[in-house]
């Protein structure tokens, strides 16, 4: 019974999904890789972690904090410093504030479900300025270790920045900044396959992310007004 009850946490969409997304991985590596397995290991850790995030569950950011570890490493074989950097120096701290952030707002007292936060005009333009400074501070860096394709790392550096912000702030639009950031690695790891061809499942594994944020932000919509909803029914009770 106990388990049944923990597989019903997801919804049929959602499994299928999560189900399409690691079938996606598993026959990209044994198609175009079958050696790196650090390289399977993180893909199928971080599609995992987008399924928990999209329902709000804080396990989706230790996940993450995982996968930043894995990701960076990958990305350090490849020259991919900006990825490598953002994600070891600002994504995986990030989620680690965010893993706190999450638990400490439960819905209602539900560890399962983070209470949504609303972003404001003034905080919007803070995260702007911010989203700039970060930027060009990582363009100089970026361009000093001979970065390979400049250009894209720096604009993934801006995406991942704004996304994990909104993720710490617990936003809905994180989940859109992040399907942003996924085009973007996308771009990137199709010109890395273009020289290594092993390398097309970490594409595919990004194309998997980008739908998973798509339908994240879809539920955290959801979410938010599930929530505005019992909030106005309490309201209307008292």
């Amino acid at each position: 019974m106990q388990v049944r009850k923990r597989l019903r946490y997801f919804t049929k969409t959602e499994w299928i999904l999560w189900g399409a997304s690691v079938a996606g991985i598993l026959i990209s590596f044994f198609l175009f890789d079958r050696e790196s397995v650090l390289t399977l290991a993180a893909s199928l850790i971080g599609v995992t972690s987008l399924i928990f995030n999209a329902k709000g569950h804080p396990a989706g950011q230790a996940l993450m904090v995982v996968f930043s570890i894995l990701y960076g490493i990958i990305s350090f074989g490849f020259r991919y410093y900006g990825e490598m950097v953002t994600y070891l120096g600002m994504t995986m701290p990030m989620a680690v504030l965010a893993l706190v952030s999450w638990l400490r707002h439960p819905y209602q007292g539900n560890r399962s479900e983070v209470r949504v936060n609303h972003i404001r005009g003034k905080e919007w333009l803070l995260l702007s300025v911010l989203a700039v400074v970060v930027t060009a501070g990582f363009w100089f860096v970026l361009k000093r270790f001979h970065t390979a394709n400049l250009i894209p790392s720096t604009v993934s550096v801006a995406t991942s920045f704004i996304a994990a912000y909104l993720t710490f702030r617990r936003s809905p639009w994180f989940a859109v900044a992040y399907a942003a950031n996924d085009l973007v690695l996308i771009v990137l790891w199709i010109l890395a396959s273009a020289q290594q061809p092993r390398y097309v499942s970490v594409t595919v594994c990004f194309v998997a992310f980008f739908f998973n944020d798509v339908y994240g932000f879809i539920s955290w919509r959801r979410m938010k007004e599930s929530q505005n909803r019992r909030a106005s029914h309490r309201s209307a009770a008292l």
